[in-house]
């Protein structure tokens, strides 16, 4: 008897230990075709090689939404996409488990991008926010924001993301401020008031949209005739649509993972990021969505026509202004603030 129930115990705590070690986790992106792309390249893969179901949820980057987790001690969120300005504000607040020096993440820093790994998030991809245009709707195919700003030329509403952040990079570059000095000129009191009446003068056209789905949705329905939009959304629709990039004057930015701070399930959370940042993971997502890939042995490996569409390919690259992460750690709540301010007014 003794015997049978000590291997009944045995049972049952093995097989405890199999569902720790294989918890469901929540990953939290931010919808759309990056999300299809994620489940295709990771979610499915990652269940597949290791047990793990992947519970897919999304958000638009509302930081509230970590912290109301996180502060009340309820987090349900074990990994999340976020900016790169986020996380730093995040990780200075608290909100973060810090990952970037955990091994299954250190080993792999010398294969990743400069800058990739975060103390408290590791990128996955390269982005790009550029402008974007349905070559059905005008005759002449703009050539940068000077153009996105000339409403006589290119009469109709444009489409802007409701926010600071891109907004008045993208108002002082159509202002003749030169890429390389954008953020010298925006840390200045003068080139604040400089950008916001530059969108004074664009204010009456202006669509604001606020989830990276409505771009492309406002281009292809009219709504619009120009938007800043997500490179790999419009990429995700051009083979149907005649939407196209202007890659001159885009701002390239890295979207990385981190963990809530608190998460139950951290341990497995690093598994997961660990997977992503593999290079056969890295090329599946990239074959699925034109995003870059952070793994640089990942690149080479993509297909020259899909690299061609991406915001790292070289040509692409150079016409292109890095996001700097520290100016909107440093100046986001002050110039989100008067943003909205200005945009309720």
């Amino acid at each position: 008897m003794q015997i049978v129930l000590s291997s009944f115990f045995s049972l049952v705590f093995g097989f405890a230990i199999s569902l720790q070690a294989h918890a469901d986790i929540v990953v939290v992106s931010q919808g759309g075709a990056n999300k299809d792309a994620q489940l295709k390249a990771f979610y499915e893969p990652y269940t597949a090689k290791t047990g793990t179901r992947i519970v897919a949820g999304e958000f638009n980057g509302e930081m509230a939404k970590v912290k109301v987790q996180v502060d009340t001690g309820s987090v349900s969120w074990d990994v999340v996409e976020m900016e790169m300005p986020e996380i730093a504000r995040a990780c200075e607040l608290g909100m973060l488990e810090e990952i970037g020096e955990e091994p299954a993440i250190s080993k792999l820093s010398p294969d990743l991008l400069d800058g990739s790994v975060q103390p408290c998030g590791v990128a996955f991809f390269v982005w790009s926010t550029v402008l974007a245009y349905n070559s059905d709707k005008l005759k002449t195919a703009p050539t940068g924001w000077s153009d996105f700003w000339d409403v006589q030329k290119f009469p109709g509403k444009r489409g802007l993301r409701k926010g600071a952040m891109y907004t008045l990079e993208f108002a002082l570059l159509a202002d003749g401020v030169a890429p390389q000095d954008v953020y010298s000129v925006l840390g200045t009191r003068e080139g604040q008031d400089r950008a916001f009446a530059k969108l004074d003068q664009l204010k009456p056209y202006i669509q604001w949209w606020e989830a990276g789905a409505q771009p492309p949705q406002y281009l292809l329905s009219g709504d619009v005739v120009m938007s800043s939009a997500y490179n790999g959304r419009i990429a995700a629709v051009q083979k149907e649509s005649n939407l196209r990039i202007v890659w001159n004057g885009g701002i390239y930015n890295m979207d990385a993972f981190v963990i809530p701070k608190g998460s139950t399930n951290k341990a497995e959370g690093l598994r997961f990021i660990e997977f992503v940042l593999q290079t056969d993971s890295q090329k599946a997502f990239a074959q699925q969505i034109a995003y870059g890939p952070v793994n640089k042995e990942a690149v080479p490996l993509i297909d020259v026509a899909r690299r061609s569409s991406m915001p790292t390919d070289q040509a692409n690259l150079a016409q292109q202004t890095a996001m700097d992460a520290s100016f909107w750690v440093d100046h986001g709540d002050q110039l989100e603030q008067r943003f909205n301010s200005w945009a309720a007014k």
